[in-house]
């Protein structure tokens, strides 16, 4: 048998290969679009899987508000100490909750800009932290103690703590001796 000339099997292709190169062509002309086979009918459908990535909701912007303003905001308003005496208290402890929701962005690391806003973060953060706002309110309403869970928090992802002044960082440090009293 010469070079040129080619058996009946190299020439023909079987319906299984067939079938597979017209689906591969299909799969190929359309990028973003993927073929499934329907379990039901056995049918062979297009899906776009584009549009089914961007049409999920990853962040439902309603429920962020509520968890920050109705959950996290308000419950450390309600249940920590009030009056000009409690302030610096009361912005560690915030300050504790904001390095938290930014992701470990402190002020004190660009001259007292954050360079994040707390109310934009992940939901799963946030439900994070109001679980532990919750428990707290649930167990004692004590401030030392929600300033330690907060400073724990941190701890146990890495992102530090804010670098405070002599006399922030002395509240901060009785705060903690306090919270394990």
């Amino acid at each position: 048998m010469s070079k040129n000339k080619k058996t009946k099997k190299d020439v023909e292709l079987s319906e299984a290969d067939i079938e597979r190169l017209e689906l591969l062509q299909k799969a190929n002309k359309k990028v973003g679009k993927q073929l499934s086979i329907n379990t039901n009918s056995g049918n062979l459908e297009e899906f776009d899987e584009l549009r089914e990535i961007v049409g999920k909701e990853f962040e439902n912007p309603e429920e962020k508000y509520n968890i920050y303003y109705k959950g996290i905001r308000k419950l450390l308003m309600d249940f920590l100490p009030k009056g000009k005496e409690f302030k610096e208290v009361r912005e560690i402890i915030y300050d504790e909750k904001n390095i938290f929701l930014n992701l470990g962005k402190r002020k004190s690391d660009n001259n007292g800009i954050r360079g994040g806003d707390g109310r934009m973060t992940f939901q799963p953060v946030m439900n994070e932290l109001l679980d532990i706002i919750i428990k707290w309110v649930g167990d004692s309403q004590n401030p030392f103690e929600i300033y330690r869970d907060f400073y724990e928090l941190n701890e146990k992802y890495g992102y530090g703590h804010e670098k405070y002044d002599k006399s922030a960082l002395s509240v901060s440090k009785a705060m903690m001796k306090l919270s394990r009293d």
